[in-house]
């Protein structure tokens, strides 16, 4: 007897439960629209803040770069300031005092100070 109500209310449990299950609605997520007219914004302000105005300054330093020429004075990125005594392709030898000759790597070089610049008057 004993076994058969332990039966017959497993029995009503499993077919209670699939009810139970089909009753309760999932509740409902904004909609694919919704959540792209949230993100679509985002996207647009780490564009124009972020990624274009780094890419436009990786443009303007390769721009730089390319336009080196001997006599220029350049700075590079451990501060060394030198002339350019020749340029290869990948690398530049700097005249940092007489007889002191230092090969640079070409994207080492932030500033180009070129020696046709106005040297400010002391009036």
């Amino acid at each position: 007897m004993r076994d058969k109500m332990l039966i017959a209310g497993l029995l009503v449990a499993f077919s209670a439960s699939p009810a139970l299950a089909q009753a309760a609605a999932a509740p409902a997520g904004p909609s694919l629209i919704t959540q792209l007219l949230f993100f679509l914004p985002l996207i647009l302000i780490f564009y124009f803040l972020l990624i274009r105005p780094q890419q436009q300054r990786a443009k303007k330093h390769t721009e730089m770069i390319a336009a080196i020429k001997r006599g220029d004075t350049v700075v590079t990125s451990g501060g060394l300031i030198g002339k350019v005594n020749k340029v290869n392709d990948g690398e530049i030898s700097l005249d940092l005092a007489e007889n002191v000759r230092v090969r640079v790597v070409k994207a080492m070089i932030i500033e180009v100070r070129n020696k046709a610049e106005p040297v400010p008057a002391n009036d």
